[in-house]
């Protein structure tokens, strides 16, 4: 039998409220990987410079734009069941969310463009744009991410919000946060990239850029929590605050240290699914943190979402839709990952 606290727990709101976490993982693990392969595409140099980028292109190209699908299920959601905390994000945090959305357009057709354009050196500057767009629109994620957290947004006794449009995310602990991200997909890319990529030389490429890409993770979420204590005190005290905090860090501590010697004595299997559980580990830390609020110190979960007689309704909608839309995805995967696939690619 559930206890009467946990009934209380299983509402509507909660429900919609815990897919999106969801929805936020897959795409962290899915289209988070696509930005992460357009990082090193931007980086990569040396004699197989090219061939790097043609792997990268053949990991990601049959599938990567389907991967936002997650991020427009995200969007969706808080628009229809929590459609305050929506309207206070996107007025407050409008510049930055268009600018991540701008990557993500820029990014797509730069691919394109760069993949199918003519082989000349003008289109081939496309490349630059599709690699510095895969930079850019993760760290405006983690910039939205990190203003949520922040406490910053504050809204009048009426729900409107105030703000100034700017000094809400302009700040150093969300642009911590979104360099935090950049890195942790650059990491996640190339240790998937490690199990993809069949030729050795490229495979101890990728290895190297895993290995890098998580030294970078470590060094931005030093930074991240030491610019927390005064740009995001509610997430400091939840972190710092509790034994159970610090024994979470330790085991992503743990499993982080544990991808990078999986990745050292290349053992590469083990070290994507320790990538990936790294990855949850930060996106489901970073939901725990908000410790009952969706807009911190502004707007909490409880008693926010839209009524049941809205929910109820998205709920089997969604329902629903997964049972399509996720079959979908795996027949997807499955098509284009197969050893006899082949993507037309081109060096740049």
């Amino acid at each position: 039998m559930l206890s009467p606290d946990v009934w209380a727990l299983l509402t509507p709101g909660n429900f919609v409220a815990a897919v999106i976490v969801v929805a936020m993982l897959i795409y962290a693990l899915t289209g988070g990987a696509d930005f992460g392969g357009g990082v090193w595409d931007l980086l990569a140099t040396g004699p197989r410079a090219g061939a790097q980028r043609q792997a990268i292109a053949r990991a990601i190209g049959p599938i990567w734009e389907a991967n936002h699908v997650w991020l427009l299920v995200v969007l969706v959601l808080m628009f229809v069941a929590f459609p305050t905390s929506f309207a206070a994000i996107m007025t407050a945090l409008h510049l930055p969310m268009l600018l991540m959305l701008t990557g993500i357009t820029l990014r797509g057709s730069a691919f394109v463009f760069r993949t199918y354009g003519p082989d000349r050196p003008e289109w081939r500057r496309w490349g630059v744009v599709f690699g510095a767009a895969s930079a850019v629109t993760p760290i405006f994620l983690g910039v939205v991410l990190g203003a949520v957290s922040s406490g910053r947004i504050t809204l009048r006794p009426d729900g409107t919000v105030i703000t100034d449009f700017f000094s809400e995310w302009l700040s150093p602990f969300p642009w911590a946060i979104g360099l935090m991200l950049v890195a942790l997909f650059a990491f996640l890319a190339a240790t998937y990239l490690t199990v993809e990529e069949d030729d050795p030389a490229l495979r101890n490429d990728f290895r190297r850029m895993a290995v890098r890409g998580s030294y970078a993770f470590f060094a931005t979420a030093v930074l991240a929590a030491i610019t927390a204590r005064t740009g995001a005190p509610h997430l400091w005290d939840v972190l710092a605050g509790s034994l159970q905090a610090w024994i979470m860090q330790a085991v992503v501590a743990t499993v982080a240290m544990g991808a990078i010697i999986a990745l050292e004595t290349e053992r590469f299997q083990l070290a994507r699914i320790l990538a990936g559980a790294q990855v949850t580990l930060v996106v489901l830390g970073w939901a725990a943190s908000q410790a009952g609020w969706i807009l911190v110190g502004a707007i909490p979960l409880a008693g926010s979402a839209a009524p049941d007689g809205i929910l109820i309704p998205v709920i089997l909608a969604l329902i629903a839709g997964l049972a399509v839309l996720i079959p979908t995805f795996v027949l997807l995967f499955w098509l284009f990952h197969r050893p006899s696939r082949s993507v037309k690619t081109r060096a740049v």
